[in-house]
């Protein structure tokens, strides 16, 4: 996260860990960029930025460009809801809790 805050474009990060079959855990990293950043060339630009000042299994495999990141009301950054989205886009289902 701290690589990632140090390059220009980047309002916010959060990295959080994916289940991956192989190695476990990857990372993805959420990202909320400056208003004068380009979208369109945001994530090639962040990889190579996090290529060149991390090791390569610090590099997050995916980059998500969102709007915002999700916040309490002290301001900090929400990082179990990002783990929640992830595990909707990827389709996992939580079982339901009895009372």
């Amino acid at each position: 996260e701290e690589v990632l805050y140090g390059h220009p474009s980047v309002a916010e990060v959060a990295v959080v860990g994916d289940p991956d079959p192989r190695h476990g855990e990857i990372p993805v990293a959420h990202v909320a960029l400056r208003p004068e950043a380009d979208p369109a060339h945001a994530v090639a630009e962040l990889r190579d930025w996090c290529r060149e000042r991390l090791g390569r299994h610090e590099v997050p495999r995916r980059f998500v460009i969102r709007a915002s990141l999700p916040r309490n009301a002290a301001g900090k950054i929400l990082k179990r809801e990002l783990r929640l989205a992830g595990e909707h886009e990827r389709g996992v289902s939580l079982p339901a809790l009895d009372p």
